[in-house]
């Protein structure tokens, strides 16, 4: 079934169907109908010779520069050459599928300009799965992705590089191969393709999807720590949670006193402590912030997607063109910079967790780093030092780059939002917390393993699945398979599918 993209209706989720899952799309009649009616009152206002910025004048420092109408046939196409300036390996396809998808869906209002084969090429593009070649480095975020952007445009002249059924081809040849005729680029058409975050916007919803999904797992993985340290399941009590009022607390607390139904330490037969350490009490407080600030950030995310990011924009109904800035990228980058902070917060408390398993101090009776031979055997010592250098890092990159704007082109624009660096560090920090995580799972499973009470249903089941991955570490052995194959774990979301047949949805 073809996702419709008509300007209004787009979803994160139905973004990771488009660009992940290579979902079809189709433009409504509404739509197609806008872009017509928007083109035709552009190409009035290009024969009466009214000055309209990146149509008939420069762009940045060169907008007061106005064209003759032999160079307004040329300026797209050099416009699209110089701002194909981006550096390093190519972005994964999935980002650039939801880099396209949204731009359609900026199309779709009708406020753009472009002529409509602009649009339904790109269309044709995604499902033909002919996918630009697109490099990961060069977006300041501020008059939109315009690097990353320009390298999808050069396609739409028959230029450029792209993916063709997993061949990397030169454009005129992937497009020949996938059917796609090539419209070229006339007035207004480069700058309404590359002129709006879209990349930036794209890569937030992915990487918002995906850590929804491991903020559950975080959750199954508390679960399984809390039984192994046999905690006080007090703090857990929704009621608690609803007195205070934040929606990600109820949540969570909901989600670990599901998993954790069915287990000995909620019918008093195991003697627990008046009151647990803060890591062992107020997972509900920390992982709900992170909940309540994905659930923000997924808010502002979804107004982007669908928004005219574009500058200039026609209004047909008014007959007018206005000049602003919506392609400025900060109402993404802020909250994602948010993320950063969210993602490794939780990762800190998952190695608290971690820690306290491992402390003969601390651990309630466990056996010191989870070992029958301690002293002879090391057991999980050196998992803890592989989590923490990964959390370092987490910290170094969880600095915002929303504030640390560069002027550029002569001081025209200067003031930029830094989104892409912010998309790119999210994706390494959400990259550690996988592997931050697993190492929690593997270490609580191994914790309960020397426990005989009964777990919880969920705790039960996420064990299974751990073991049918990664056996009871007996004696020492190289832990680094075990590191990488818990990180995969994790990142492939096995454990939380299974567990969401067991206890029911975590959200």
């Amino acid at each position: 079934m073809s996702v419709i993209l008509d300007g209004s209706n787009l979803t994160v989720e139905k973004l990771v169907r488009i660009a992940r899952h290579n979902e079809k799309v189709e433009l409504s009649n509404e739509a197609l109908q806008r872009i017509k009616t928007c083109r035709a009152m552009l190409e009035e206002k290009i024969k009466a010779h009214e000055i309209m910025y990146g149509v008939n004048t420069g762009i940045g420092e060169f907008s007061e520069v106005v064209l003759n109408d032999e160079q307004v046939k040329d300026f797209q196409k050099y416009l699209i050459y110089n701002h194909s300036a981006g550096i390093g390996e190519p972005m994964p396809i999935e980002y650039v599928r939801g880099a396209i998808a949204g731009r359609i869906n900026v199309h779709a209002h009708g406020n753009s300009g472009c002529r409509p084969e602009i649009t339904l090429t790109l269309i044709e593009m995604l499902n033909k799965n002919c996918i630009p070649v697109v490099c990961e480095k060069g977006s300041v975020g501020a008059c939109g992705d315009l690097a990353p952007m320009a390298q999808i445009a050069l396609l739409l002249m028959g230029e450029g590089e792209a993916f063709y059924n997993g061949e990397r081809l030169p454009g005129n040849i992937a497009f020949e191969k996938a059917g796609i005729n090539v419209p070229g680029l006339k007035a207004r058409d480069g700058l309404a393709t590359i002129n709006g975050s879209n990349f930036i916007t794209a890569i937030s919803a992915l990487q918002l999807y995906d850590i929804n999904r491991w903020l559950k797992q975080a959750e199954i993985a508390a679960a399984i720590s809390l039984e192994a340290l046999q905690a006080n399941m007090k703090p857990y009590d929704v009621r608690l949670h609803k007195l205070r009022g934040f929606s990600g607390a109820v949540r969570s607390s909901i989600a670990i006193k599901k998993c954790i139904e069915g287990s000995d330490l909620l019918t008093g037969k195991i003697k627990q402590k008046v009151q647990d350490a803060y890591s062992m009490r107020s997972t509900p407080q920390v992982i709900g912030a992170a909940h309540d600030a994905v659930a923000y950030a997924k808010s502002q995310i979804e107004i982007e997607l669908n928004g005219v990011g574009d500058n200039p924009i026609f209004i047909p109904e008014d007959r007018v063109t206005l000049t602003g800035a919506n392609f400025q990228g900060t109402p993404v980058s802020l909250p994602m910079d948010m993320i950063s902070a969210a993602v490794t917060m939780v990762s800190v408390l998952s190695e608290r967790r971690m820690n306290r398993l491992n402390n003969p101090a601390l651990s309630v009776g466990l056996p010191a780093f989870l070992t029958k031979g301690a002293g002879m055997f090391s057991g999980l010592m050196l998992s803890q030092y592989t989590a923490d250098t990964l959390i370092v890092e987490q910290r170094i990159l969880s600095a915002p780059a929303s504030v640390q704007s560069i002027p550029a082109a002569a001081d025209q624009e200067d003031f930029v939002s830094m989104g892409m660096n912010t998309a790119i560090k999210n994706k390494q920090i959400l990259d550690n917390a996988y592997g931050i995580l697993g190492i929690e799972f593997l270490a609580a499973a191994q914790a309960l393993d020397f426990r005989e009470h009964i777990p919880g249903k969920g705790v039960a089941k996420a064990k299974e699945v751990i073991r049918k991955h990664v056996e009871f570490l007996d004696v020492d052995r190289p832990l680094y398979e075990d590191h990488n194959k818990m990180k995969a774990l994790v990142k492939s979301c096995e454990i939380l599918e299974e567990v969401e047949k067991t206890v029911g949805s975590l959200e």
